[in-house]
């Protein structure tokens, strides 16, 4: 049996809830009236100073909903307690949600598109800048993985400049699941290795395509390299062996651009 269109619409909208945390970030937000904004979650025991009175203020006027809960209620809506300083805000953003989504809406129009993978990409800051390097470069969506890859918080958002609320970030459970997904659709999937023998110069944007990036240690893992149907290396001299994942990112985003 079918799911309703009412449920799967419902079912979207909780997709495209991205929670933030932490007291600057989550007044940046609200201060910002391009950000749609669903709730408001304060801890009932947080002492109404000015930062807190502002939020309540921005939230009243922008007629958004304000819940408030014990620290241990808190804490499950922001999963981490020890640095949500007391406050969590919903964002309903129109680029966040299942890459399930977006890979069928791009299989019913047939449109060629763009994607990063992240493949245990843990540094919060080489996350935030691979986002900002994507937005800037004209990247169509970041795969992002529940586990096992740095997870948006405040260092992210702020290595970001903000530019995470304006791209596109699919996420997934598991990255090799995601990635068998828009294989058998026909994308390209491009793992990076030094010694294949395609340049990333040769790759054109003739059809759907997804550059892999793997750990900053160890790479790609052997789970997510299967499903890549094709390797390409960035030339390097002088001896150099690899880039950090984020120059990496920023030379992908921008190869066509310059």
């Amino acid at each position: 049996m079918k799911d309703s269109s009412e449920y799967l619409k419902k079912r979207a909208f909780f997709d495209s809830l991205l929670t933030i945390y932490g007291r600057k970030p989550v007044l940046e937000a609200l201060e910002d009236p391009d950000l749609p904004v669903h709730k408001l979650h304060l801890a009932s025991s947080n002492r109404r100073d000015q930062m807190i009175s502002r939020m309540e203020a921005l939230a009243e006027e922008r007629q958004i909903e304000t819940a408030f809960w014990d620290r241990k209620g808190l804490s499950r809506i922001s999963k981490n307690s020890r640095q949500d300083q007391g406050v969590a805000l919903d964002l309903a953003l129109p680029n966040y949600g299942s890459y399930k989504t977006f890979l069928q809406n791009h299989r019913n129009e047939a449109k060629t598109y763009e994607l990063l993978a992240l493949d245990g990409i843990t540094n919060p800051q080489n996350l935030g800048m691979i986002i900002r390097s994507a937005c800037a470069g004209g990247v169509d969506g970041i795969i992002l993985p529940r586990k096992g890859c740095a997870q948006i918080d405040p260092l992210v958002i702020k290595a970001s400049t903000g530019t995470l609320f304006k791209t596109q970030i699919l996420r997934c459970e598991t990255l090799a699941d995601a990635l068998t997904d828009f294989r058998e659709s026909g994308a390209r999937i491009c793992g990076l290795s030094s010694h294949a023998s395609m340049t990333l110069a040769e790759i054109t944007g003739n059809k759907p395509t997804i550059f892999v990036l793997g750990n900053e240690t160890h790479g790609v893992s052997d789970t997510v390299a299967k499903q890549c149907n094709e390797l390409v290396r960035i030339p390097m001299q002088n001896g150099v062996e690899s880039l950090n994942v984020a120059v990496t990112a920023a030379l992908i985003s921008f190869r066509q651009q310059l």
